[in-house]
């Protein structure tokens, strides 16, 4: 019998580009606590949704790119 050709998933990728994404957007949101710029003011800026949606984007990225490994040995 020959073995399959082990394949990697398409949620490896998808973690990992939530990852990059979340790096991103945390990283600007970081930069804009202080120093929102611009003359205008934004609804709600006291709540800094990037720094929240960044590493919300970060841990479920870490998450899936962890689960879906192709290293990983599964069952």
């Amino acid at each position: 019998m020959t073995e399959k050709p082990k394949q990697i998933s398409i949620w490896f990728f998808v973690g990992v580009l939530l990852a990059i994404y979340g790096v991103i957007i945390l990283g600007a949101g970081i930069v804009n606590w202080d120093n929102p710029g611009g003359d205008r003011t934004v609804v709600l800026a006291e709540l800094h949704v990037g720094v929240w949606w960044g590493a919300l984007l970060l841990v479920l990225g870490v998450i899936y790119s962890y689960i879906f490994a192709p290293n990983r040995i599964r069952k």
